[in-house]
């Protein structure tokens, strides 16, 4: 037997349960290909004893204190493919460079791949000024003008819930329709309402509308599908589930998924999503992972 454990997802869920792991002396092979979903924010929020910090210092940092541990393998690679030995109930891993890995357990923290609105302009601005979570960066915004971009029923929760952080425009861009107890809703907070489709976002957060107009935003909240980003799960025959947001990976309350011996965290398999949540999801996850070799 190669690993104890082998982590799919070196990000942050990834690395706080390979810690529990590597504290308990046991073998773990992280497998990580370096595209964490927030590698484009210059700061994450929320975190304590982080807050404000840049996400690619926090990972670093959480790297190298991982690194200190002997039991632990860390390989900068795609993992491709994963398949359940039937034999001994062991897992193989192939990674992008053609190795073949195993362990006794499979935990996956491979984070989710974001489907953003087809407007001209916000792909290049995710996660510096349009965004998802008004946790992680609707402070910064210092109660300015909010646009909501719609994508579905979720953006009236998602325009609703971010008048707390300054006056807010739901973009409606032909996404969703509202009836009158939505417009209701809408009223009782404040919210404005445009209609009017997006040409294309323009400077930091500016909207141009079709009819020529130009709003004038502090920052851009939208609420994008979300699936686990790779499909080692479906390989592996591990159950999905729908959220609000699009699909996770099933679990149970010890973490584990449909497949004995498999498991799952951070952002591909917990609702709501943030670097704080994914940290202890992935620790817990470590943990009942370590118990499920011990018992």
């Amino acid at each position: 037997m190669g690993h104890d454990v082998i982590v799919i997802g070196g990000s942050y869920a990834g690395m706080a349960a390979a810690l529990q792991l590597l504290r308990a002396r046991r073998k773990v092979l992280i497998i990580d290909a370096g595209q964490r979903r927030n590698r484009a924010a210059e700061a994450s929020h929320g975190f304590l004893g982080q807050d404000g910090a840049d996400p690619a210092l926090i990972a670093s940092k959480a790297r190298s204190q991982l690194e200190a541990y002997p039991t632990l393998q860390w390989l900068d690679d795609l993992a491709l493919e994963a398949a359940r030995n039937e034999e001994d109930a062991s897992f193989t891993v192939r990674s992008w460079n053609g190795a073949r890995h195993q362990g006794a357990r499979l935990i996956l923290a491979t984070g989710v791949s974001d489907t953003l609105p087809e407007i001209n302009g916000l792909t290049e601005r995710w996660g510096q000024h349009v965004f998802h979570c008004p946790y992680c960066h609707g402070y910064e915004l210092d109660q300015g003008a909010i646009g909501v971009i719609a994508t579905g029923p979720m953006s009236l929760h998602q325009a609703e819930l971010l008048t707390e952080w300054g006056e807010v425009t739901l973009l409606v861009n032909g996404a969703m329709a509202l009836d009158e107890a939505a417009r209701a809703k809408l009223a009782a907070r404040r919210v404005r309402i445009e209609e009017v489709p997006i040409l294309g976002i323009e400077g930091g957060a500016d909207v141009r509308l079709a009819d020529g107009r130009r709003l004038r935003f502090a920052g851009l909240f939208t609420a994008p599908r979300n699936a686990p980003a790779t499909p080692i799960a479906q390989q592996l025959g591990c159950e999905l589930e729908a959220t609000v947001s699009g699909t996770q990976i099933r679990r149970n309350e010890m973490h584990e998924t449909s497949v004995p011996g498999v498991f799952a965290c951070g952002d591909a398999a917990h609702i709501p999503h943030s670097v704080s949540i994914a940290v202890g999801d992935g620790a817990l996850t470590g943990i009942m992972a370590h118990r499920s070799l011990v018992f």
